[in-house]
């Protein structure tokens, strides 16, 4: 992530994140979006999301950063109203994940 200008080198903080788990279980994955993504994989890994409880553990593979909540919030409904642009979203977190990259903007 490139550092905005004036800001002593720290990067950016998003508002929110649309971000990808995916199951030890069973290798599944599920989208979500959120404001701290490393709280909220805790909630999926301590059973407070009813889908997900299922199927724990759950990794971080990977996150988006967008500027508002409200921008998040359209793009994970896109991405579980489009089959398309869902496949395209898993594709390119897993292919980061799967390059060594780290999750953008966890730090």
């Amino acid at each position: 992530m490139i550092p905005r200008p004036g800001t002593g080198g720290a990067p950016a903080r998003a508002a929110a994140y649309v971000y990808l788990l995916q199951s030890h279980e069973d290798g599944t994955c599920y989208v979500g979006w959120t404001t701290d993504p490393v709280r909220r994989l805790v909630e999926h890994n301590a059973a407070l999301s009813a889908y997900t409880s299922r199927k724990r553990p759950w990794r971080l593979v990977g996150v988006e950063p967008h500027s508002t909540v409200a921008g998040a919030k359209a793009y994970e409904r896109a991405l579980k109203r489009s089959p398309r642009k869902l496949a395209r979203f898993k594709k390119r977190l897993l292919n980061r994940a799967a390059n060594g990259r780290p999750c953008q903007g966890v730090g």
